[in-house]
Order: structure tokens, then C-alpha cells, then sequence
């Protein structure tokens, strides 16, 4: 778009913005009249995906804000319209978050859908995530909305999109509703009355929900100790409630609370991203963690989605990947709990790929997917058979049938009841995770994110791809590069014999690449931040006698020499 176009879109735009912030905004930049900026709010849309649409909050279709959500929101309900297998009268169920402006966002989709004669079921105070996923299925609604950016920074928000089967849309959704968005010429005729003018269509969420979700959480016990003692940290999120609840429920001691970070607060004032992979963000829990000697700390992101855990070691605190938890429930899970039918349990392929040697242990099936918890949700929909777990090494995992999405309360109780089962037979969840690693081997995996922002930021990711694509490297880290498979064209190819198979997984950008030693590296863009993301994984075999320090350094010095020879001599701009 040139200058005047930009100009336009701008002024077109805020004649229809009904937020008068915004709109003042949208004033300033026109005085400023800058083509950068301008351009960087109305040079295009946010992108419409299986993760909804994410981004920062101000004026303009490149980013969040009321009169995007509006635009959206329509669309989303001529598409749920338009398909017969969401309902004759079809509904929706609406959560937020307490990030800025999620509550208004959530009224406008609530208004947006009432004057288009939908039923509405609505979160009245901010929830998590996990709640509004098992919400869908309960109430047996067309579709659900959650308005939240996650882990993201403050300045962001978010809108996610669930099917009636309660797992988040995948294709052709998405793409439907996208093309529905973009066929919304205006919004000033679309019909906006008051929550109180369409009070017989917006009905409040009622209790029923928390109590079937209760309920079905505890069902997925396979321990019942509870002696083990925690910090607990929502990050400044909506958390804490169900946490306290659910764990109280299940007889555990009630968590200490981070004061500073139980309640929500979109400023998210301690940390710098409300993250807790981030560096720092759990420096208020470990001080609280220490001074009254837990024996561990649980975190949630700031809807409650995602689980994180630390836990005391030899030498201080540790905190665990999302990897090894989700590898300490799956063999806790597939040990203890019921053996009928044809078990499966599930990640993603930038996952542990030890999930499939703890599958073949205790002849349970194994699906690989897609990054996105979408996918595994779908993969143990379509399992005709019990889903035990499904989890993503970013702190994501879903137990059971409950929340077909992460959910990281149900992820709280279980790995507080495997703490205590431990702490009873004189262990640590380390005792644990040992003992996993002497049965199947030592597998170390890191993540290496550059974030680069912006369209020249994006210019560079699809460069960095196809470079990999064009000109994938021979060996890594000094080993062979044995198998190619890239996911985007399908194909997947055995460099020893030059064979050329079908890639199983649907397309997507994301290159993994094999070595002859058993080692992986992936590398695909995020799907919800400006990044491009490389992963790492190496496998070193113990003997009976090792010293785990010792396999943990040998797999380490590996994974460094790994990320070394792609990040820092191929594209030294990422290296940090």
C-alpha cells in the first residue's frame, strides 16, 4: 500500500473504531504521518490461524483492539452459520483473561453474537483457559472463545477459537473463518445491542461447569498421597482459584501463594514476561520456596494452561523442562493407572521422543503430531481406545478426557500426588527422574529462540527456512545428517540411500533433521510470536554404575555442540 492508501485505511478505520482511545490514536499517527507506522497498524491484518489471532494491543487491523474483535467475531459467526454440524441454534461460550481489555473484548464478541441470535454462554469473571476448553464440550456448544495472549508479553492480547469438540480449530476452520473475516467490508452495520437488551440470549456460566470438571480431575488420580508441601505462583494470572480448590479437594495441603503474583494483573508487574521459562520469573517463588524449605514449586502461566515445576537438588534449585514432567506423569500414568483397552499417549514432534520408548515399554500406542496442542487434542479424539496423556516440551499437557487443550490445574494435581507418593517412599521427583533415565537412557533437549520482529523480521525467518530447505547441512556437530524431513513439502528423505518417502504428519513449517547417533535438530517459525525457534536433542546410554551428574555433562557438551555448529558458525546473527 502507498501512502495515501495507508492514510485511508487509517481514516476508514477509525471512523468505524468504537474505543475512543483508539480512535485518538489512530488521530496522532495521522498527524505524525509516518508511511512506517502507519503502515505497521493498516498495512494488512493479523493473521487468522489455528491458534486464532495474537498481537499487541492498539489501533488498527495489525493489531488488538475492539474493532478488530468485532470484525473477527462476525466473521467467526457467519462461518459457525454456515455448518449445519454445529447446531440448528448455535451457541458459543466466551472466558477472558485479566490481561487489558480482555473483559471488553469478551463483551463485544458476546454482543457481536447475541444481535446475530446466538445463545451465549459467558464467563461473568475472568477464568482460565482449561475452564472455557471443558466448557465447550459440557455445554455442548458450537464453538468457544477465550480472550488471552497466554505467556505473552504485557502489551499483547489474544483470541482463541474452539470447535464444538472443544479442542482448538484446525483446517479447514481456520482458514474459513479467516476468509469470513475478510469478507466483513464494514462493521457499522452489524448489529451491537446491550448485554442487558439480549439478556435472554447471554446467560451466564453456572457452577455445574466447575463441578463436573471437579469431579472428572479427580477421577484421574493414580496416587492419593499428600504429604508433599508447595509454593505456588499464578504469575499475576487467574490460577490461583482453581488451583487451591482443586488441590484441596484431593486432601493436599493448601499451596503457599507468591502474595505479590496470586491475583491477576495485566500489568504483570514483577516479571518481565509473564513466562515461568523465563530467566527470573520465578525468583519470588524460590525465595518463598526456600524460606519455608517446600519440596517443590508449581507454576502456571497467566491463564492456566501451561505447568511449570522446580524442586530442591544437590546443588540448589532446579526447575524441570516441560519434557521431563510430561515424561515423569506418562510413566507414572501408564504404571499405575487402569491397562484397559488400547492406551495411547501423544506429543509433539519437538517433543522428547523418549514418550515413544515409554509407549513401547508398556505396549501403548504412540502418535507424534504437529507443534500445537490443536493437534494432539485432534490425534486423541480420532483414538478409538483410552488417551492417557498428551504433551508439548513448552510446558503444555493434557491427562485424560477432561480438557481436550493444556491444562495446567489437572497437570498440578497429578504431579503434586506423584511428589507425595515419592516423598512417602523416601524419593524426589529427581529420584524419579533418574530412575527413568537408567530404564530407558540419558535424552538431554534444549531450544534455541530468536525473536525478530516486524516484517523485516519475518522476511528473515523465510529466508533462514529456506536456506535450511535449499542447503540443509551434511553433518551436525560433527555427525552425519542421516534423514531429512521437512513437513512443509511433505517428503521425507534418506540421505544414505536417497530415498524419498511421504511425509505422514499434515504440512507445516517445520525441518527436522537426524543424525546417524540418534540426535535431533528441529527448526520451524512460532506460530504465535515473531520467532523462529531451533530445538536439540541428544541421547547418551548409561551404564548401571554411571553417575547421572556424568551422563548429564556428556549429553550436554553434545547438545552444545549441536546448537554451536547450526546457530553460531551457519547463522551467527541468531547466536546470543
Amino acid at each position: 500500500m502507498n501512502h495515501e492508501a495507508l492514510r485511508k485505511a487509517a481514516q476508514n478505520w477509525k471512523s468505524e473504531d468504537p474505543d475512543p482511545l483508539t480512535q485518538s490514536q489512530i488521530t496522532a499517527m495521522l498527524a505524525r504521518n509516518d508511511t512506517a507506522e502507519l503502515h505497521d497498524h493498516f498495512g494488512g491484518r493479523l493473521q487468522f490461524g489455528t491458534a486464532g489471532i495474537r498481537g499487541k494491543i492498539g489501533p488498527g487491523p495489525r493489531r488488538m483492539n475492539r474493532a478488530l474483535i468485532r470484525r473477527v467475531t462476525a466473521g467467526l459467526g457467519n462461518y459457525l452459520l454456515q455448518h449445519p454440524e454445529t447446531g440448528s441454534l448455535p451457541s458459543v461460550v466466551i472466558g477472558y483473561d485479566g490481561r487489558h481489555g480482555s473483559q471488553e473484548f469478551a463483551e463485544d464478541a458476546a454482543r457481536v453474537l447475541g444481535g446475530k441470535g446466538f445463545q451465549v454462554h459467558r464467563f461473568e469473571t475472568v477464568c482460565a483457559t482449561p475452564a472455557l476448553a471443558h466448557a465447550v464440550v459440557f455445554l455442548e456448544a458450537s464453538a468457544g472463545i477465550m480472550v488471552t495472549a497466554s505467556h505473552n508479553p504485557p502489551q499483547d492480547n489474544g483470541y482463541k477459537v474452539y470447535w464444538n469438540n472443544g479442542a482448538q480449530i484446525v483446517p479447514p476452520h481456520d482458514r474459513g473463518i479467516s476468509d469470513e473475516i475478510d469478507r466483513i467490508d464494514s462493521i457499522q452495520h452489524l448489529s451491537m445491542p446491550s448485554l442487558a437488551e439480549i439478556s435472554h440470549l447471554v446467560k451466564p456460566v453456572t457452577t455445574a461447569i466447575w463441578q463436573d470438571y471437579l469431579k472428572q480431575v479427580l477421577g484421574l488420580r493414580v496416587h492419593h498421597n499428600v504429604g508433599a508441601t508447595a509454593v505456588y505462583t499464578a504469575m499475576h494470572g487467574v490460577g490461583w482459584p482453581m488451583i487451591r480448590d482443586v488441590l484441596k479437594s484431593a486432601g493436599h495441603q493448601t499451596p503457599l501463594a507468591v502474595p505479590e503474583q496470586r491475583d491477576p494483573d495485566g500489568d504483570f508487574p514483577t516479571v518481565a514476561f509473564p513466562n515461568p521459562e523465563e530467566p527470573g520469573a520465578l525468583d519470588l517463588a524460590l525465595d518463598l520456596a526456600k524460606e519455608h524449605e517446600a519440596d517443590l514449586i508449581i507454576a502456571n502461566d497467566p491463564d492456566a494452561d501451561r505447568l511449570a515445576v522446580a524442586v530442591p537438588g544437590p546443588s540448589g534449585w532446579k526447575m524441570l523442562t516441560g519434557n521431563q514432567i510430561g515424561l515423569l506423569l506418562a510413566e507414572d500414568l501408564l504404571s499405575n493407572g487402569p491397562k484397559d483397552g488400547q492406551r495411547m499417549v501423544s506429543n509433539t514432534i519437538v517433543s522428547s521422543s523418549m514418550l515413544g520408548d515409554i509407549a513401547r515399554a508398556h505396549q501403548a500406542k504412540h502418535v507424534e503430531t504437529l507443534t500445537g496442542f490443536k493437534w494432539i487434542a485432534n490425534a486423541a479424539l480420532a483414538h478409538d481406545g483410552p488417551f492417557v496423556i498428551g504433551f508439548e516440551e513448552a510446558l503444555g499437557y493434557s491427562v485424560g478426557p477432561v480438557v481436550r487443550d493444556k491444562d495446567g490445574v489437572s497437570a498440578a494435581l497429578l504431579i503434586m500426588d506423584l511428589a507425595s507418593h515419592a516423598k512417602a517412599q523416601g524419593q524426589t521427583l529427581l529420584d524419579r527422574l533418574e530412575a527413568l533415565y537408567r530404564k530407558y537412557g540419558f535424552i538431554a533437549s534444549a531450544q534455541h529462540a530468536c525473536t525478530l520482529p516486524g516484517d523485516a523480521g519475518a522476511d528473515q525467518i523465510r529466508e533462514i527456512m529456506a536456506e535450511l530447505r535449499d542447503r540443509p547441512p551434511s553433518t551436525i556437530g560433527g555427525s552425519p545428517v542421516v534423514e531429512v524431513r521437512d513437513i512443509e513439502q511433505g517428503i521425507r528423505t534418506n540421505l544414505l540411500t536417497g530415498e524419498i518417502s511421504e511425509e505422514t504428519l499434515p504440512k507445516s513449517n517445520v525441518l527436522s533433521m537426524r543424525l546417524d547417533t540418534g540426535e535431533r535438530v528441529l527448526a520451524r517459525p512460532s506460530g504465535t510470536e515473531p520467532k523462529i525457534k531451533f530445538y536439540f536433542e541428544a541421547r547418551v546410554q548409561m551404564e548401571p554404575n554411571d553417575p547421572l551428574e556424568q551422563a548429564e555433562a556428556r549429553a550436554n557438551t553434545r547438545i552444545q555442540a549441536l546448537k554451536s555448529d547450526l546457530i553460531d558458525v551457519r547463522f551467527p546473527a541468531l547466536s546470543r
